[in-house]
């Protein structure tokens, strides 16, 4: 049977603007904070394997990785681009992690071969089939028990972060419909995910930030 690949969209759209991204996301979406939310509440344990989901330019990985050297942890993304920008990224930081090309929804990773899985502004790019096929191979490949984290656009606070968010809307196009009318914590639980939660908001130039996490039944 063909695999099924939808058009890669790349992190900002256009393969010309890939070099852009970290400053970008930097200057717009208060990275810095949300990203550290993210890690803290995971609560990365020593021995415990990690996967950093579309990891960009390898920005939360080598965080994760600093954060916590007796961790594997493991980043992946389609873009090749990209990729290259977080290979370099983590040679200048003088960290060593693992970089993988692949899909989300196709993973390269046997089953439950990681403790966490950990996503940030990556689920708005997918269509809605894409969300829902990404979610059931994280629950795959996470072991029992295995905690999912995700920072993501979703529902806006108030009506100056909606209008806000017509930016990523504009830039991203109808694949931000599901995020920002908030459906993306019914989709991780509709994939079999329990304890589905929002732990954090941050409300940005670009819209609302939601974090959410749920964990694999044991």
């Amino acid at each position: 049977m063909p695999l099924r690949h939808e058009h890669y969209i790349p992190a900002l759209r256009f393969d010309w603007l890939t070099f852009l991204y970290d400053p970008v996301v930097r200057l717009t979406t208060r990275e810095a904070a949300f990203k550290a939310a993210l890690l803290s509440q995971a609560q990365v344990q020593p021995g415990q394997r990690v996967l950093d989901l579309a990891c960009g330019t390898a920005t939360l990985t080598i965080a994760i990785q600093q954060a916590h050297p007796q961790a594997t942890i493991i980043g992946i993304d389609g873009d090749p681009a990209i990729l290259r920008q977080a290979r370099a990224k983590a040679e200048r930081n003088g960290v060593e992690i693992q970089l993988d090309q692949g899909m989300s929804y196709e993973l390269p990773y046997t089953d439950e071969s990681f403790d966490h899985v950990l996503s940030s502004l990556f689920f708005h790019h997918l269509t809605r089939e894409n969300k829902l096929r990404t979610l059931t191979e994280i629950k795959r490949v996470l072991k029992p028990g295995g905690e999912f984290h995700v920072a993501d656009w979703g529902a806006p606070q108030n009506v100056l972060m909606k209008l806000a968010s017509q930016g990523i809307v504009m830039l991203d196009g109808a694949t931000t419909k599901d995020n920002f009318a908030g459906q993306l914590p019914e989709f991780i639980g509709r994939s079999g995910f329990e304890g589905v939660e929002e732990t954090q908001h941050f409300n940005s130039l670009f819209g609302t930030i939601r974090l959410h996490k749920a964990h694999k039944p044991f």
